[in-house]
C-alpha cells in the first residue's frame, strides 16, 4: 500500500491581519496627538494687519535684553525681579511690551522676559534683529 503524505507547507503569508494592526496603529496615534496640547507661549510676532490698530495703548513698552543677558526695560537697566514687580500691575489688562533681544543675547534672559509676559497675560511682541 502506498500513501502519500499531504502535509504540504505553504511559503504563503497571509497580510490581512497585518493591515489590520496597521490601521488600528494609525487611528491610535491620530486619537492621542489631538490629545496633546502643545507647551507654547503665547507670542505674537510683529506682521501686517489688515484692522487698524486699537488706541488703547498710548505707548508700547520695550523690555531688551542686551548680549550680556542684562534687561533694559524703556532703556533702564532693570534686573528681573524687578521687571516683574514693574509688570505685575499690568497683569490681565491688554497690555503690550516690546520684547527685543540682541543678536548676541542668551536664550535664557529671552525665555525669563517671555515667560513673565506669559505669566501676567500680556501681549509680548518679539522683535528679533537681522
Amino acid at each position: 500500500m502506498a500513501l502519500k503524505k499531504r502535509s504540504k507547507v505553504s511559503a504563503e503569508f497571509n497580510m490581512s491581519s497585518l493591515t489590520d494592526i496597521i490601521f488600528l496603529l494609525l487611528i491610535f496615534f491620530m486619537l492621542t496627538s489631538t490629545v496633546v496640547a502643545p507647551n507654547a507661549l503665547n507670542l505674537k510676532l510683529p506682521g501686517r494687519s489688515d484692522t487698524p490698530a486699537s488706541p488703547s495703548t498710548d505707548r508700547l513698552d520695550e523690555v531688551r535684553i542686551d548680549d550680556a543677558g542684562a534687561l533694559y526695560f524703556n532703556d533702564r537697566r532693570i534686573s528681573a525681579e524687578e521687571l516683574e514687580l514693574q509688570l505685575q500691575p499690568s497683569a490681565g489688562r491688554g497690555y503690550s511690551m516690546l520684547i527685543s533681544p540682541d543678536k548676541e543675547a542668551p536664550v535664557e534672559g529671552v525665555v525669563t522676559v517671555m515667560d513673565l509676559a506669559m505669566r501676567f497675560d500680556i501681549n509680548g511682541v518679539l522683535a528679533a534683529e537681522e
